[in-house]
């Protein structure tokens, strides 16, 4: 139904990895928008190949696994993350994105309850696989994730309106 995508950083010694084209993710970029598409930082193809790091499709939620887990994006634009993230790829023909991103109060709490780590908290990807989720069907998903859509947006236009009283 998805797959669970580990982030990587190339080095910071190598120039030749920096200030590419592909978005590159840290998880202080996370949280505060639902899609994303353009990072702080890019990396380049040789970046991207010399690194853990992995191209991942638009339409993956990115998740935050460590110092603050459970901070969640859509990505609008393919990008790449480093470390900090366990990504989630949905199947296109089983999961929808934004079902998946409205899960993320439980998503960050399973994170939370499930992480190990003596410095600070870490969630795997083999412990997210573990996660147990009801997932009804592709059409229910959409309709799921089509009203959470609309809410969100008519969250965000009350909070405007409010900034303009």
């Amino acid at each position: 139904m998805a797959d669970i995508i580990g982030g990587g950083t190339p080095s910071t010694t190598v120039d030749e990895y920096w200030n590419g084209n592909i978005n590159w993710y840290s998880p202080q970029e996370i949280g505060s928008k639902i899609y994303i598409s353009n990072s702080q930082k890019k990396i380049t193809l040789l970046g991207l190949q010399k690194s853990s790091a992995r191209l991942l499709p638009v339409g993956t939620i990115l998740f935050t696994s460590r110092a603050g887990i459970g901070n969640t994006a859509i990505l609008a634009k393919e990008g790449c993350t480093n470390q900090g993230f366990q990504s989630i790829v949905p199947n296109k023909t089983q999961l929808d994105s934004y079902f998946i991103f409205s899960l993320t109060p439980q998503l960050k709490r399973y994170g939370e309850i499930n992480g190990a780590g003596s410095t600070f908290a870490e969630i795997s990807g083999k412990q997210m696989m573990k996660m147990p989720i009801f997932i009804p069907t592709l059409l229910e998903q959409q309709k799921i994730g089509h009203f959470f859509s609309q809410l969100d947006q008519l969250i965000t236009l009350h909070q405007r309106k409010e900034k303009f009283r």
